[in-house]
């Protein structure tokens, strides 16, 4: 491909996507294909010699798209959103293209000064002191990881890296149920393992960690001869928005010299709007913190806000510095590959720069402000039909329900023939998980371009489906 082609299909991948974003509305939010469909429809082997752009674009729209669910459509109500606003969708065209590696300051000068100054707008956006300082991250999931091992090396008193696990004291980290798979997978890559993460009961209408629990926890571990390391918290759990109370957990860890990190994936993209941010009271007390751009703010996939009060124990943790990567003749610079798992790094923090110029912060402060007060109203109105019953009140944007009409002998059967039989019509998207043993459906208004009507088909659509069942128990 020459500069020219190179230009032509570039204006005609552009093209097609501002008519992709149009048409969504009258898209299956969820894909509508079987297993192996796709597979099948792609040949065994890569072709020996080139193919044309039109070919090539034609099977794209043929076997590709209808294998794609559409997270960008406006009634994605399913997981929490992945959103792309258009201003920051345009910023990663750029980064396609000048294809920077960002792993030094001297690789790429403005993919690090630029990161540096949008954290510290981020910061100052979602209320937290300037005593942190932020990093991107590509997920959450990265920043618990990371947290978990200065956990570990701060624990062990810096010997981890060094030393290695074995014949070293066993480590102890506390969360609550309701945390995230992710709290999961990073104590089993910082090698802590299963066994040593302690789920501490939940309590209370957010179904937070029980502190009185969590410091008789800690208490037994110490006294088994085990060594507390530190606290998950979160904010705005995954399955139903469970919250814990972040002042008295930091209180606690205080006590006992433990690292706590806070996981606000979702949730901290409403903490822009300062009405918000009693659902994370204390987190000035806590030694780090993350929550996703890429999810309810509107930044593209892949970007995390990792803010940490102590960046020290960050890059001694992590920071290798090899002859070939110093940079000589230039003080005062930072690194950021030192503060992350990764050496390679993007330049992500152009589309947060893009997107907060584009909207402002008060455009995302009234986009969240609506999709919870929208949240709130289908609440109430499904509360307000013979046979729902609301789960979990909403947590910002965030609620679940449950369908029990008489007669059923199999409600969690029932609830789940629900959930499918509305992905499958295609006009919303939604997801199931479990409350108190039971399965109910959740419900996040999240998309960046939904509107109240987006919400009230829903209503429509859950209604109509679940009157459609009631002779089938």
């Amino acid at each position: 491909m020459d500069n020219d082609d190179f230009r032509l299909w570039s204006h005609k991948a552009a093209d097609w996507g501002a008519d992709y974003r149009a048409s969504l509305r009258d898209l299956s939010v969820r894909a509508q294909t079987k297993p192996g469909e796709i597979y099948n429809a792609v040949p065994i082997a890569a072709p020996e010699s080139s193919e044309s752009m039109d070919a090539i674009f034609a099977d794209f729209e043929k076997i590709i798209l209808p294998g794609i669910t559409h997270w960008q459509h406006p009634r994605f109500f399913a997981y929490f959103p992945a959103n792309a606003a258009p201003a920051s969708a345009i910023a990663e065209q750029l980064v396609s293209a000048m294809a920077a590696q960002c792993m030094l300051w001297q690789t790429s000068p403005a993919a690090t000064e630029l990161e540096t100054r949008v954290m510290e707008w981020l910061r100052q956006a979602i209320g937290l002191p300037s005593s942190f300082t932020g990093v991107i991250q590509d997920s959450a999931s990265s920043a618990t990881l990371v947290a978990t091992l200065i956990m570990r090396e701060r624990a062990l008193a810096w010997s981890g890296n060094t030393h290695g696990l074995s014949g070293q004291s066993r480590l102890r980290i506390y969360c609550s149920g309701q945390v995230h798979t992710s709290i999961d997978r990073a104590i089993w890559v910082a090698g802590i393992g299963s066994d040593n993460l302690v789920r501490i009961p939940v309590a209370g209408e957010l179904r937070g960690m029980d502190i009185a629990a969590l410091e008789a926890a800690i208490l037994a571990d110490i006294a088994a001869g085990f060594k507390p390391a530190g606290i998950i918290a979160c904010v705005g759990g995954t399955s139903v928005g469970a919250t814990d109370a972040i002042a008295e957990v930091c209180a606690v860890a205080k006590k006992y010299d433990l690292y706590v990190h806070v996981d606000a994936a979702w949730a901290g993209s409403a903490m822009i709007c300062p009405e918000y941010r009693h659902f994370w009271a204390g987190i000035e007390m806590a030694d780090s913190v993350v929550f996703n751009p890429h999810k309810w703010l509107g930044a593209q996939f892949d970007c995390s806000a990792h803010f940490v009060r102590d960046p020290k124990s960050l890059v001694r943790t992590l920071a290798i510095q090899p002859e070939y990567l110093k940079t000589y003749g230039a003080d005062g610079i930072l690194n950021y590959s030192e503060w992350s798992v990764p050496l390679g790094r993007r330049f992500r923090a152009l589309k947060i720069w893009f997107l907060l110029r584009a909207h402002g912060l008060e455009g995302l402060r009234q986009m969240i402000r609506n999709h919870v007060r929208w949240s709130e109203k289908l609440a109430r109105r499904l509360a307000s039909v013979r046979d729902f019953k609301v789960g979990s009140a909403p947590m910002l944007s965030l609620f679940s329900f449950r369908h029990e009409p008489e007669g059923v002998v199999d409600l969690d059967q029932h609830v789940i023939n629900l959930v499918n039989i509305i992905n499958n019509d295609g006009r919303i998207y939604l997801t199931q998980t479990k409350l108190d043993g039971k399965t109910v459906i959740r419900f996040q208004a999240g998309s960046f371009d939904m509107t109240e009507a987006d919400v009230d088909m829903a209503f429509e659509v859950i209604v109509e489906t679940a009157l459609s069942m009631k002779a089938f128990p």
